[in-house]
């Protein structure tokens, strides 16, 4: 800490050395400033951008005269000659026809107009983050083409594009400042929390869909791009405040703040730095879903409920077998078994509510140092740290409070006009973070064991059964007599079991989850453009380096950190041939994971560019994706209640193991004791599908039982197809785009079910007799001696998905702008081949965008208001499988700039509708959220 105190000293007390300075102010035909244009000197590197107030200040070593060029997106491009640097200079842009000479640079790795982007790119700018009507430009995002957002809390939001959407994406990548935001655990980017200050977005660049063969195997969905601004371009001061509330039916109304800091400064032209500050704090939308997870209809009084956000009522067992149990030590007479149906009992579960304090945070700090040696963009040496820390919920197998979480990374680049080499470090520290259904379930037991509670509802059930009371009064009666003293939320017995829960990472006796994981990466890329004239030719490759360590909660990793790795090579050419009219780019990468062959992923695509104004572009392009398993894939052991998740890893099934009970006297015979000991190939090699376990528990008829015959997990491959258009009509910007995707090897959960003792076989014969094996599954699994896993793999059934997606954009009377954008996705999975495996598309069918505002309705005026729409779908996902819901939301905003206070102040509503909605099935409903800004710029 003490060396970045010590730079933040040296950041703010340098002395800049002499420069010339020009300053002046950019708008457009309606005297209306233009933030966010370029200003720079003609034959020079100097340049800079303006601020809200379309004010610029740019520092160069170059004495006047010179001339500079002033450009903006949507402008005609204005050259000023500069005689001297007393004046304040004022210019004016004009209006240009069309939006589409955007520049972009994530679809091909090298700067180029969007009109000609041989992929889908959407893109929002600083212009668009000003008149965003959501509450964050995170949020934001949403409103864009292609983009499902999926939110498990009020600050985790999770980005996907073209299907197969989880709030743990790890099919989707996202990018600050060329750095993954990953986390090192999960594998997956955990929304804005380490991300980027909305004051600080230079620029966010969207690539739907396979990406592989530019940027490696977790580019297999898409790909968000987020460019911070450089404080050679953006210096000064600019602070932000919001206040607000959020309001939803559980939760009730309450406050939400937001504000923020940059401070950017140049020196002189060899050195910059800039630091951000950040902090949100509010509280959660309240997960109150107490629907039973598998079972339509089912309330709180069968005896087997285990409902959505309900915790700890996953602990259950077969009444008849305590009965079995307990007349086997004579605690009650062996007729009285009889009395007990054979029939799944549930422990007493607690809400979510109940098991977190149900706020929200997070701190974000980031500073960064520019030095450039040569003064000018020749060479740039840039030392970036950022830090995230707060409190969110995260939905994967279970629902987990991730609190005082906290997560840094520090990247040292180096970076000229054609090349740059960069290495980074992502570290992160679960803090006091815990499994909300473990805090339930040993809560539950640090107040009685389960075993004495289910021997007290066993034996009040045979007394209240043999006093005449019908099934259902006796199971009440034995589930009140079993909670007789339990734990009540609220009290100081119940807070002290639960803060002693989540400070123990025992996974028997507490839900505390502890973590110390770690990504090392390093990248580079070279641009052959001044060397190589026929064709623009660049290399790159990467290696990252995953140190997992979780100290045997979450992984297989007790002994010590898991290290894994990966590296990957590629190349990209691209010519432009008639008249520069055709580009051809072709990619190829290969890529090799640690524990699997190699895989090259190419991609080959065509833009023509038609009509005598270049106006109409169509594009075409193939490319083959792939998917490495992840590590949670391969080497995690986590056992999270109802199951255990479970790595393929051959070496991670070898580490895997666990000691069980065995509940019956007949199943102790069997198993040769009263435990047994498993390890991870039980999961894979001596297992039943979980889908044929159910069938056979309906049904009574073991000729419904199937093995399990799960492959070790491999490579997801996916072929994506694409063709698309892009033009500007009659002042209407047009972009249409069909996708079609074949996948292969297609990684997802298999749910299966393991008995402790016997061998599993295809529909066992229930007449063979104990001696055999497959008899004795059959007890196991009827008694409940068995241990249910979630697996990783593949399904041998190849999945495809095609796409298509319209976006329409408009100037109309006066300043209106009007925009809509429609998308239809759909998938084909034929299940009945496969019944077991979950594809888990969770993408509606159709979802439709609009919007309509006029940043300049009167002088210093503006509004914006967007509207979504999407059908109803089914969410299939380790933790619950439902419908989500089809809803509409509208976000509405009004903002009103005070030249004379540099200041710009805006009231902003989300959700105006007032009807709450879903996004994630188990997170909670989504209400309203209001707000009051006020941005100050330099």
């Amino acid at each position: 800490m003490r060396v970045y105190l010590l730079f933040l000293t040296l950041f703010f007390c340098s002395v800049a050395f002499a420069q010339n300075t020009i300053s002046g102010v950019v708008t457009d035909s309606n005297n209306q400033p233009i933030p966010g244009a370029n200003i720079t000197i003609v034959g020079e590197t100097s340049s800079t951008t303006t601020d809200f107030d379309g004010a610029f200040t740019l520092k160069s070593s170059k004495k006047p005269p010179f001339s500079i060029n002033v450009t903006s997106v949507g402008y005609i491009t204005q050259k000023i000659a500069v005689s001297g640097n007393s004046s304040k200079i004022s210019v004016k842009l004009l209006d240009e026809e069309t939006l589409l000479n955007e520049i972009v640079v994530s679809a091909s790795r090298t700067p180029e107009r969007v009109l000609e982007s041989p992929v889908t790119i959407e893109r929002m700018s600083i212009a668009d983050i000003k008149k965003t009507a959501s509450p964050t430009f995170y949020d934001g995002i949403e409103n864009m083409k292609e983009v499902q957002m999926n939110t498990s809390s009020m600050s985790f939001k999770s980005i996907n594009t073209r299907g197969f959407a989880t709030v743990a994406n790890t099919r989707f990548m996202q990018l600050v400042d060329g750095m993954d935001n990953a986390s090192p655990l999960l594998n997956f980017p955990l929304g804005n929390l380490i991300g980027i200050s909305e004051i600080d977005v230079q620029s966010v660049e969207l690539l739907p869909g396979a990406s592989s063969a530019l940027y490696g195997a977790n580019a297999f969905n898409g790909i968000l791009f987020m460019t911070s601004k450089s404080p050679f371009v953006n210096e000064g001061i600019t602070a932000y405040a919001k206040f607000g509330q959020t309001s939803q039916s559980a939760a009730g109304t309450n406050d939400y703040l937001d504000y923020g800091v940059r401070m950017a400064k140049t020196f002189n032209k060899y050195f910059a730095g800039k630091v951000n500050f950040t902090y949100m704090r509010g509280t959660e939308w309240w997960a109150v879903n107490d629907d039973d997870k598998t079972r339509q209809g089912v309330d709180r009084n069968t005896t087997n409920y285990d409902g959505v956000n309900v915790f700890g009522d996953e602990v259950a067992t077969n009444i008849k077998g305590v009965g079995e149990a307990l007349a086997a030590q004579g605690l009650i007479p062996a007729s009285a078994v009889n009395l007990l149906p054979s029939t799944l009992v549930s422990r007493t579960g607690y809400n979510e509510v109940d098991l977190t304090d149900n706020k929200v945070s997070n701190t974000k700090i980031d500073f960064a140092l520019h030095v450039r040696p040569f003064g000018n963009e020749k060479l740039e040496v840039i030392w970036q740290s950022k830090f995230g820390y707060g409190n969110t919920v995260y939905q994967g197998a279970n629902r987990y409070y991730l609190n005082n979480f906290f997560m840094q990374q520090h990247k040292i680049e180096f970076k000229g006009k054609n090349f740059f080499v960069r290495g980074y470090t992502t570290t992160e520290d679960g803090g006091q973070s815990y499994d909300m259904v473990f805090s339930g379930i040993n809560v539950n037991r640090a107040w009685k064991a389960d075993r004495t509670w289910f021997g007290q509802y066993a034996g009040a059930f045979v007394q209240s059964t043999l006093a005449g009371a019908l099934p259902a009064d006796a199971h009440a009666r034995a589930r009140s007599v079993a909670d007789t003293g339990r734990l009540i939320p609220g009290t100081e017995a119940f807070k002290n079991a639960f803060n002693a829960v989540i400070s123990n990472p025992d996974v028997l006796s507490g839900a505390q989850l502890v973590d110390n994981s770690r990504i090392n990466h390093a990248d580079a890329n070279y641009n052959f453009k001044d060397q190589i004239k026929f064709a623009e030719v660049q290399v790159g490759g990467s290696y990252r380096q995953y140190v997992l360590n979780s100290f045997g909660r979450i992984y297989t990793d007790l002994a010590g950190p898991i290290r894994y790795d990966e590296y990957g090579a590629y190349t990209q050419v691209m010519k432009k041939m008639l008249d520069d009219r055709l580009k051809f780019t072709g990619s190829i990468r290969y890529d090799k994971a640690q524990n699997f062959e190699g895989n090259f992923s190419p991609r080959l695509s065509l833009v023509y560019t038609g009509g005598e104004s270049r106006r109409h572009n169509f594009r075409g392009s193939f490319q083959t994706g792939f998917r490495n398993p992840t590590t949670q894939d391969q080497y995690i052991g986590f056992n999270v209640g109802n199951a255990v998740l479970l790595g393929s890893a051959p070496d991670n099934l070898a580490r895997f193991v666990e000691t069980l009970p065995i509940a019956t006297a007949v199943g102790q015979a069997f198993a040769g004791g009263n435990t047994v000991t498993i390890n991870g190939f039980n999961a894979y090699n001596n297992s039943y599908t979980a889908s044929s376990v159910a069938a056979f528990a309906a049904a009574r008829n073991p000729a419904l039982l199937r093995k399990t015959n799960a492959p070790l997990v491999q490579p997801e491959v996916v072929k994506a197809f694409e063709l698309g258009y892009r033009s500007f009509i009659n002042k209407t910007s047009i972009d249409i785009n069909g996708y079609y995707n074949i996948y292969n090897n297609f990684i997802g959960n298999l749910n299966v079910v393991a008995p402790l003792y016997g061998s599993a076989q295809d529909a066992p014969n229930p007449a063979a007799g104990p001696t055999d094996l497959g008899f004795q599954t059959l007890h196991a699994l009827g008694n409940g001696n068995v241990r249910a896993f979630q697996l990783y793999t593949n399904t041998a059934l190849e999945i495809e998905s095609l796409g298509f997606g319209l976006g329409l954009s408009r100037k109309v009377y006066k300043d209106f702008e009007i925009g809509a954008n429609y998308n239809f996705a759909e998938f084909s999975f034929d299940q009945s081949q496969d019944a077991s495996f979950e594809a888990g598309f969770n993408t509606p069918k159709h979802r439709v965008k609009a919007s309509i505002g006029n940043e300049k309705l009167f002088p210093n005026f503006g509004f914006n208001v967007s509207g979504r729409w999407n059908s109803e779908y089914l969410w299939q996902s380790s933790f619950a499988d439902g419908t989500i819901e089809a809803a509409t939301v509208i976000d509405v905003q009004v903002n009103y700039e005070f030249p004379s206070l540099k200041s710009t102040f805006k009231i902003g509503a989300s959700n105006i509708g007032g009807i709450e909605y879903a996004q994630v099935l188990g997170a909670g409903l989504i209400g309203q959220q209001y707000f009051a800004s006020w941005t100050i710029n330099p």
